[in-house]
C-alpha cells in the first residue's frame, strides 16, 4: 500500500488560497449626506437612529460621502449639526460635491469648482479626508473632461472612492415614502423584509460578478444613501450579512484592495461601478446585472413582500 506524505505548507498554502478566494469583506459608505428628511423621520432622528444603530452592531467606521451645500451653515443648520455628529461618532467624512451635478452637463472646469466648493464647507469637519466620489458615479462623457477631472484631483490628494456594490436602496426609499404616505400603518417588519432581502440580493449579486471577473471576491465597498430606511434597518442588514458569512471591514481596509489601481481607458456617460468598469474591458467575461437594479422590478417586489397585492 502506498503512503502518501501531505506536506503541511501544501495544506495551509490550499487553505488561505480558498479563504482568499471566498473571503467575503464588504465596507460600509452613504451616499447624498446630509441628506434631505421629509417624510418618516426628520434629519436629526435618523441621524441618531443610523449612529446609534451602526454602534450597537459593532460597526466603527463608515464613510459620508457629503454634499457641501446641504452641510452649509448658510443653508440649514440642522444639515451641518447631522455632519459633524457623523464626524464625532468617528465615520469618515468625504467629498460629494457642493450641489450633487451631472458632470455630463458641466464642463470640467465647472465641475472642479463644484469639488473645491465643497471642500472648504467639509474640511473642518475632524475626520475629513480628501475622498471623492462621483455623483451618479458619472465620472465624464468625454475624455478630455474625464481627464481634466482626475488630473485635478491627482493633484490635490483626492482618492476616487469607487463602489463594487449598488443597491438602488434610494429607490427603494422612495417607494417606502410614497407609501408610507397612503398609509401611516404600513407594517415595517415586511419593509424590512423587502429592504434587507433586496439589498443582500444585490451584494451576492455584485460578488458573483466579483468571482467571474477576479476569480476572488474582493473587499467590497457598499453603495447606500442615508435615508429612513437605512437609518431604521441598517442593524438587521448588517446582522444578516454577518451570518451568511460576511464581514463588516472599514472603508479605509477596502479602498486597500487591488481593484483601487484600475483605471477605466474609454470614457463613458455613465458608470457601472468598479466591478462593470473592469467589465467593459473585459467583453468575454459575464457580467449579470441585478434584476433588483431596476425600478419596476422594485415596484413589483415591494408590492408581493409589503403591500401583499
Amino acid at each position: 500500500m502506498r503512503i502518501f506524505k501531505i506536506n503541511k505548507l501544501a495544506i495551509a498554502l490550499i487553505f488561505f488560497c480558498s479563504f482568499t478566494l471566498s473571503a467575503k469583506e464588504i465596507a460600509i459608505t452613504f451616499d447624498d449626506s446630509p441628506r434631505f428628511a421629509r417624510g418618516y423621520l426628520d434629519g436629526p432622528t435618523r441621524a441618531k437612529l443610523l449612529l446609534d444603530n451602526l454602534a450597537k452592531h459593532n460597526v466603527d467606521e463608515t464613510a459620508f460621502f457629503c454634499v457641501g451645500s446641504q452641510g452649509n451653515k448658510t443653508m440649514t443648520k440642522e444639515g451641518i449639526a447631522r455632519l459633524k455628529s457623523f464626524s464625532e461618532a468617528g465615520h469618515i467624512i468625504a467629498n460629494h460635491t457642493y450641489s450633487h451635478p451631472n458632470i455630463n452637463e458641466l464642463t470640467g472646469s465647472e465641475y472642479i469648482e463644484e469639488i473645491k466648493k465643497a471642500e472648504r464647507v467639509l474640511q473642518s469637519s475632524p475626520t475629513f479626508i480628501k475622498w471623492f466620489r462621483f455623483p451618479y458615479l458619472r465620472e465624464g462623457d468625454t475624455i478630455e473632461k474625464r481627464d481634466l477631472v482626475r488630473d485635478y484631483l491627482k493633484e490635490e490628494g483626492y482618492f476616487n472612492a469607487y463602489i463594487t456594490v449598488s443597491t438602488y436602496d434610494w429607490y427603494m426609499e422612495a417607494i417606502f415614502q410614497r407609501e408610507y404616505k397612503k398609509n401611516a400603518d404600513i407594517d415595517l417588519e415586511k419593509v424590512k423584509a423587502f429592504f434587507v432581502s433586496t439589498t443582500i440580493k444585490n451584494i451576492e449579486n455584485a460578488d458573483e460578478n466579483a468571482l467571474a471577473l477576479l476569480g476572488r471576491s474582493p473587499k467590497h465597498v457598499l453603495l447606500l444613501h442615508e435615508t429612513d430606511l437605512v437609518a431604521l434597518f441598517i442593524g438587521d442588514l448588517v446582522n444578516a450579512l454577518r451570518e451568511k458569512g460576511w464581514n463588516i471591514i472599514s472603508p479605509k481596509a477596502a479602498f486597500e484592495d487591488d481593484i483601487a489601481n484600475f483605471s477605466l481607458k474609454t470614457a463613458h456617460p455613465w458608470n457601472p461601478g468598479r466591478l462593470g468598469e473592469i467589465a467593459l474591458e473585459n467583453p468575454d467575461v459575464e457580467f449579470k446585472r441585478s434584476e433588483l437594479l431596476d425600478e419596476d422590478n422594485l415596484e413589483k417586489r415591494f408590492k408581493d413582500m409589503v403591500l401583499l397585492l
